[in-house]
């Protein structure tokens, strides 16, 4: 499908089945039978989705693992001695992920917390040679304190930089506003990755908006409950007006699903929660963003706006519910 780099989840590994266990296999490359590129999240939104069990304090994140009711403390430290050990090649800054609507009180504490952090994991690196490290752009939905942020980690010459925080609830424009406003400061010869994000359309306006790289669950999770992405609109085969539909998903589409399944096919596979139909739908999905992607990136090389035009009026379209369908 064209995917140069796949995201783990060190939070995951950690508890099961154990970053030692994984080094000892000869790290996550071997481990998952992966050539490429690996980055891994530090644990910080996991610290985030699981807070009604967590205590954050200076020295790091105190929680229960729903995986095992075991209570662990999650610090820089343990962070990054966590994703060196699984031997990936891009690691993430152990941040504080806040709450929307966050005040500016606690988001300044927050914020001014993860550039500590940040300081104590660079101090704790082992493998810098084979482990590069991106900083994660805090500061809530507030303008100056974002861009003070993003001013005091492009002054740190990282290998990296994220902007994170965002599409935790927010508007689809303050998101936005807060993208353009951290990539303002960001050095443009380093990745700038936006965290957790997201639609079609939102990946298009953020690349406008100086991102370079995302990762996002919404491609599989939506195939898994049986919704496609395509240029035609968003589909949802659960509705009964695929019943006899017998065109592919996308007509535009060359992935394995569309040039071989019809669509009243996928809807039977769906509505008979046949595990091949998450599947299919969750390949054809993961093509789809892919390929909006490398056309957005060909478009930009060659300087053709008309095409980034293009491209950003097809991404709306593939978020947005097919229409005439029931």
């Amino acid at each position: 499908m064209g995917t140069p780099m796949v995201l783990a989840n060190t939070y995951h590994l950690w508890v099961r089945p154990g970053h030692k266990r994984v080094e000892r296999l000869g790290g996550l490359h071997r481990f998952m039978a992966w050539d490429g590129p690996i980055l891994t999240d530090s644990g910080g939104y996991q610290v985030f989705s699981l807070r009604k069990r967590t205590k954050v304090t200076e020295e790091g994140v105190k929680f229960c693992s729903p995986e095992d009711g075991q209570w662990r403390m999650l610090t820089p430290e343990v962070s990054i001695e966590v994703q060196e050990a699984l031997g990936v090649d891009v690691a993430m800054a152990f941040d504080e992920c806040l709450e929307w609507p966050a005040t500016l009180e606690r988001s300044v504490a927050s914020t001014q917390r993860t550039t500590r952090w940040l300081h104590r994991l660079l101090a704790a690196r082992r493998k810098p040679e084979a482990t590069a490290v991106f900083g994660i752009v805090q500061g809530g939905v507030y303008e100056q304190l974002r861009t003070e942020h993003a001013q005091e980690l492009a002054a740190l010459d990282l290998d990296g930089y994220a902007v994170g925080g965002l599409a935790v609830g927010e508007d689809k424009d303050i998101m936005l506003e807060m993208v353009s406003v951290s990539t303002a400061q960001l050095p443009a010869d380093r990745t700038r990755y936006l965290m957790g994000v997201g639609y079609p359309h939102d990946m298009v306006e953020a690349v406008m908006r100086g991102i370079d790289q995302f990762d996002c669950v919404l491609p599989t999770r939506a195939g898994r409950h049986g919704t496609a992405f395509t240029s035609v609109g968003r589909l949802n085969l659960k509705n009964a007006g695929y019943v006899e539909q017998a065109d592919p998903l996308d007509p535009d589409c060359p992935c394995h699903t569309c040039a071989t399944y019809s669509r009243a096919y996928l809807r039977h596979l769906v509505k008979t929660e046949e595990l091949l139909g998450k599947r299919l739908l969750t390949l054809h999905n993961l093509m789809y963003y892919q390929r909006l992607m490398t056309r957005l990136r060909d478009a930009i090389i060659a300087s053709d706006p008309q095409q980034v035009l293009a491209l950003r009026e097809e991404a709306y379209t593939a978020s947005t519910r097919a229409k005439g369908l029931t």
